[in-house]
């Protein structure tokens, strides 16, 4: 089973990492992945909180609401970090600060 993503789509910009480790793109998170975390936690703790209202369970719904949203945050923050390192998003800075690998 072929499972390289490179193998049926050719990046668009330069290749930092074909296959960065799990430490490489959490630590290259960019503040604007932290913003989109963030923002979609706190919609997610408001929409669990809200949605909980009419039943009685603020508590319980807020929480789980928050977990989901914390969840999907950190995946759309990985998905945009290993796009920008393997290439496949815009990735001047990173281009910038790995030119030594390049």
């Amino acid at each position: 089973m072929n499972t390289d993503i490179t193998a049926s789509v050719k990046p668009e910009y330069p290749v930092v990492d074909r296959n960065p480790p799990f430490t490489k793109v959490v630590g290259n998170f960019s503040a604007l992945d932290y913003l989109r975390l963030s923002t979609i936690s706190a919609v997610s703790v408001t929409v669990g909180y809200l949605s909980g209202i009419k039943p009685g369970i603020r508590g319980p719904s807020m929480v789980t609401g928050g977990l989901i949203g914390v969840l999907g945050g950190f995946m759309y923050a990985y998905q945009n970090s290993a796009g920008r390192l393997m290439g496949f998003f815009p990735n001047d800075a990173e281009v910038a600060r790995y030119k030594y690998k390049l």
